[in-house]
């Protein structure tokens, strides 16, 4: 429409249609179309004004659209939205459709395709560009980068590229590792930290589990190493939220720019070999380049701007040796590095998480600390708190001869002859007889089982059954005779021996 309005306006101003042909870049039976309907309407006078675009719209009908082709993946958009909802990459997705749907299509139509349906479920949501002040602000997230060998192994293993990012600056850090476990991710950030000369005022890492133990919007909550370290380097963690990986898109960005133009194409020999390189790389490419967004190098506005706006380092840096996933055994104790650190009986058959520092091992149940101990460094040590057991159980460790001996003088003359005559009966061992008989003071007092023993010790049976039954049967509450029952001395043993007896038992039979 606003073609025609132009040509109008140049046919009133008396120019030829050769002349507007050649200006507009329109055929000349087209201009001289346009010049007869002008001609019947009137438009070419004058004295008239000129047609508005509403007239001409009203008067020629709606612009005429170029034909609509329906896409060859719309038999395949829901399968296409829910990869899309997964995050897969356009490669990744065109090789899905061809291999799992039979889809025999190019990948700029699945590019094309997917793009659209973005743009779709975008819809007009506006976002916010966070610019940070120096030193505010550090990124951090992983990217798998396929395998690489391990030396320590002597196998390929599949590899992961750590990235800090720091905000400003949008300066590196960078690491190969082959896995994501706590212990490495408190040992790249140090690293990273150690590698800028400072601290960030602000983290905000992925939601891995060595991060965040619980991914929410409003409480996530922190692994325990993780927060521990924060508060030893003086940052603060800042989560990303569930699903909105936007929200660290410098760091998502920096792993992205690693993966294809540091590793795309690369053979190393091994992981040490490839993390050299990587910090060359980085210093001397990434670096240097000419960034994108702030169009400034890097490491300009990092030496420029942002080192000395990082916080300093602590004098000694977070020393986190390892950590590992130990079980509580029925014996009350884990096993860390063959040595033996007991737990509170009510975790047995439980998964805890073991913090391994130089000189202390911490337990944990989630964020909860369960125990300490101090770190054992030989094989085959144990660390051993008796109130770890059960009650019923530490007893027999606890309540010794001597504590037995000091407990039944407490209570009573009586109750403490029971005690040494079991002690000092051989060869049974009746420590836990003993312990069983002072336990019952807890139900019926020191003065009734002092009664109960001197009944005990009168008719010469001083068995914890027979102390018991005569608690039961309130017999401790009866006086007791005037003269003392004489027992028969042999009461308790056998009138001939035991080869004598089946000596004997032979000659019947034969």
């Amino acid at each position: 429409m606003n073609h025609i309005n132009d040509i109008i306006h140049r046919l009133r101003c008396g120019e030829s249609e050769r002349q507007i042909s050649r200006d507009l870049g329109i055929s000349r039976p087209t201009i001289h179309k346009y010049k007869i309907m002008a001609t019947m309407e009137g438009f070419l006078d004058v004295d008239k004004e000129r047609p508005s675009l509403d007239q001409l719209t009203q008067l020629l009908g709606p612009i005429p659209q170029p034909p609509k082709m329906p896409s060859t993946l719309e038999p395949y958009r829901e399968v296409v939205e829910q990869m899309i909802e997964q995050g897969i990459e356009m490669t990744a997705m065109w090789q899905r459709l061809r291999s799992d749907h039979g889809y025999t299509g190019s990948y700029s139509s699945v590019r094309r395709f997917a793009h659209r349906l973005q743009l779709q479920k975008l819809g007009d949501e506006a976002f916010i560009r966070v610019h940070s002040e120096p030193g505010e602000e550090l990124q951090v997230d992983f990217g798998s980068v396929g395998k690489l060998f391990d030396p320590r192994s002597g196998r390929l293993r599949t590899a992961y590229v750590f990235v800090a990012t720091l905000c400003y600056s949008r300066h590196q850090y960078a690491e190969l590792v082959f896995d994501q476990k706590t212990a490495t991710w408190i040992g790249l950030h140090r690293r990273a930290f150690e590698h800028f000369g400072g601290v960030p005022k602000r983290v905000k890492p992925d939601n891995l589990k060595a991060a965040i133990v619980k991914a929410l919007i409003h409480d996530p909550v922190l692994g325990e190493a993780y927060r521990r370290m924060a508060i030893h380097y003086g940052f603060l963690i800042s989560p990303t939220a569930p699903a909105q990986p936007q929200q660290k898109g410098k760091v998502e960005n920096g792993v992205h720019y690693v993966k294809r133009n540091f590793m795309a194409g690369e053979m190393f020999a091994d992981i040490n070999f490839a993390n050299q390189h990587l910090l060359e790389w980085i210093r001397e490419v990434a670096g240097v380049r000419q960034h994108g967004t702030t169009h400034q190098a890097p490491l300009y506005l990092f030496e420029k701007y942002e080192r000395t706006a990082l916080q300093p380092l602590p004098e000694e840096p977070f020393a986190l040796l390892k950590t590992r996933v130990v079980k509580v055994h029925p014996d009350c104790h884990v096993v860390i590095d063959g040595s033996y650190y007991s737990v509170p009986y009510a975790w047995v058959g439980q998964k805890l998480d073991a913090f391994i520092h130089e000189r202390i091992v911490e337990i944990y149940a989630g964020h909860q600390l369960v125990t300490t101990h101090v770190r054992l460094h030989n094989k085959g040590q144990w660390s051993t708190r008796l109130s770890d057991y059960p009650p019923h159980k530490a007893e027999y460790l606890i309540k010794t001869p001597d504590y037995c001996r000091k407990a039944a003088a407490r209570i009573g003359p009586a109750t403490h002859h029971v005690v040494n005559h079991l002690l000092a009966d051989r060869p049974l061992d009746r420590l836990r007889s003993v312990q069983a008989i002072l336990r019952l003071e807890e139900s019926v007092g020191s003065q009734r089982l002092e009664d109960a023993c001197k009944r005990a010790v009168y008719y010469g049976d001083m068995r914890y059954r027979r102390i018991k039954d005569i608690l039961n049967a309130a017999l401790d509450r009866q006086p007791l005779p005037e003269s003392p029952v004489k027992t028969d001395q042999h009461a308790y043993t056998f009138a001939r021996n035991t080869v004598e007896f089946f000596a004997q038992i032979e000659e019947k039979k034969s």
